[in-house]
């Protein structure tokens, strides 16, 4: 993955092979599969670079079909489905060794004003009293640690809370998870590149917080996790290297698979984003996903 905002920066940066067709390279790594949150991102550049400059991405919503091989590039390939004078509509496909990966549908449209309201942010520490996340890591060992800074370091997270841990339990939402994020660095003024990065980073933790009630992390030998598909509304224009808090929260679980929202708040407590994510959460039994 991504050990550092430069080598994320370089992710977001694709390769065009021809209108509408593009290849992304792929980050060092030692897993197995490609991580989600890259390919969304990567699909995100790819379906803005076909829009013109006028609209602005406000919604996403994407299938992981494939693990994805970290061993070759991915090509994106994006079909002009709608112009329309207020919305734009894009479909992404990702694809490795011939076959589809990863589909996205993405949304664009020209700002305007209206009505609005939002929900209020969560009564929550400041990111600064938080604790980092590379902390936590360390307390399972040095190699533990030195694996999230090889694949993790490009984002800076601090752990805020769970249910009956930093948040108050409550047995009408069981599954809570707060934490705050940002890109450890500084990207450009790019709307796309911050778009991109918040896409990246808000496949990291999310399905996380169906696990919450069953005392199970998404590491857990026991869990066979994965990223099924992945939904984000974007809301209001914000920077993905800035402070963000992931408030994220679990409705249901069952079926082996986990359902996870969150609500996205700057510092500020602007509601600039919406995520959803379902995925799969089967405690190992020998079956195939």
């Amino acid at each position: 993955m991504a050990g550092s905002a430069e080598e994320l920066t370089a992710l977001l940066d694709l390769e065009r092979l021809e209108v509408d067709l593009y290849r992304g390279a792929q980050a060092r790594t030692e897993r197995q599969r490609v991580f989600g949150g890259q390919v969304a991102a990567q699909a995100v550049v790819a379906a803005t670079r076909s829009v013109d400059g006028d609209f602005a991405l406000h919604s996403l919503h994407s299938y992981f079909l494939r693990p994805g091989d970290t061993t070759v590039p991915i090509v994106y390939d994006v079909e002009r489905i709608r112009d329309g004078r207020s919305f734009v509509t894009r479909r992404v496909s990702a694809r490795q060794h011939g076959r589809p990966i990863y589909y996205m549908t993405a949304n664009f449209q020209v700002p305007e004003g209206g009505l609005e309201h939002q929900d209020g942010m969560p009564d929550v520490p400041a990111p600064e009293d938080g604790i980092p996340l590379r902390e936590l890591v360390r307390r399972q060992g040095a190699d533990a640690e030195a694996d999230w800074v090889r694949e993790w370091a490009a984002l800076d997270v601090r752990h805020v809370g769970i249910s009956g841990m930093g948040i108050p339990e409550d047995p009408a939402h069981p599954a809570q998870a707060r934490i705050w994020l940002r890109v450890a660095g500084d990207l450009s003024d790019d709307p796309t590149q911050q778009t991109a990065a918040f896409t990246y980073a808000s496949d990291l933790t999310l399905l996380g917080a169906a696990l919450v009630p069953h005392g199970i992390t998404i590491g857990s030998p026991k869990l066979q996790p994965a990223s099924l598909d992945h939904t984000i509304w974007f809301h209001r224009p914000f920077r993905a290297d800035e402070w963000w808090l992931y408030d994220q929260f679990s409705p249901f679980a069952g079926g082996g698979r986990g359902l996870a929202v969150a609500r996205v708040f700057t510092q500020s407590g602007e509601l600039v984003a919406t995520v959803a994510q379902e995925g799969l959460i089967r405690l190992h039994d020998g079956r195939a996903s």
